[in-house]
């Protein structure tokens, strides 16, 4: 195998920086056609530095998350459309947990219009987002605050979760396996995320369809605990199938990008 070029090193760095990288924007900046660039991200692919996703590729890891500020730009129209969708669900009056991630903090900005809502996290981001609101009564997990992205992990914050019995759960997973797995990185905040599922009536996820591309090596659960899934798309007839077996109800907001390589 041949050695990887400068402009894929460039890519590389590109991806790592901003999470994800797209056909069209790399074909710009480095003023070669589409297809050159497809054959770069192809190349990347091969050696396992980065996975394909639609319109372009981001970068392969099975042990370790992306940045949060890289997070927090990919896929940010399709994160709308599920925040929005997700919020839809949550009536006004009703209490619910917000866990840590980039889509449930989008649900978190969704809500702002709601009242008289009693909303319990560990996400610090969330926090911020909603303790301006004078209809939304906040409470804020106390614990360790991970410093990559303001989340409050750990045992002090497990048991602060369980005191609690909630009418919703918005949860968020870093990858999705077919068979409807549920997975992440942090084995100390899966512990949080699986109190938050526990003691909450209803559980909704959130996640966008990159998620369906990655893999993580920390399982959260499984989809037969999910009563909702709000996503942008289901390309897997498999997960469907799980879906459907299980009782999910499966919303899909559109808004995906046409573009494979």
């Amino acid at each position: 195998m041949n050695a990887i070029s400068s402009r894929q090193q460039d890519i590389l760095m590109l991806a790592r920086a901003q999470g994800r990288v797209s056909v069209e924007d790399l074909s710009g900046r480095f003023d070669v056609s589409p297809q050159t660039i497809r054959k770069d991200l192809n190349d990347l692919c091969i050696r396992r530095l980065m996975s394909r996703v639609h319109g372009g590729a981001v970068v392969a890891s099975g042990v370790e998350n992306l940045a949060y500020e890289a997070r927090r730009v990919m896929a940010q129209g399709a994160k709308r459309a599920i925040a929005e969708a997700a919020a839809s669900i949550v009536p006004n009056r009703a209490s619910l947990f917000i866990n840590i991630g980039t889509t449930t903090e989008e649900v978190a900005r969704a809500l702002g219009s709601h009242e008289d809502l009693l909303v319990i996290t560990n996400n610090l981001n969330v926090a911020t987002e909603l303790y301006r609101h004078p209809t939304i009564e906040l409470i804020m997990a106390g614990g360790p605050v991970r410093h990559a992205d303001g989340a409050v992990i750990g045992s002090s914050a497990v048991d602060f979760v369980r005191q609690f019995r909630v009418d919703y759960a918005v949860i968020g997973a870093s990858a999705i396996e077919e068979d409807g797995t549920l997975l992440d990185f942090d084995y100390r905040e899966v512990q949080v995320a699986r109190a938050i599922i526990d003691n909450a009536r209803q559980v909704i996820l959130v996640a966008d369809r990159s998620k369906l591309e990655r893999s993580a090596p920390v399982r959260i659960g499984a989809m037969n605990e999910i009563d909702t899934f709000v996503t942008d798309a289901v390309s897997s007839p498999l997960l469907r199938e799980v879906c459907a077996r299980d009782q999910v109800e499966l919303i899909e907001v559109g808004g995906a990008e046409d573009e494979v390589f």
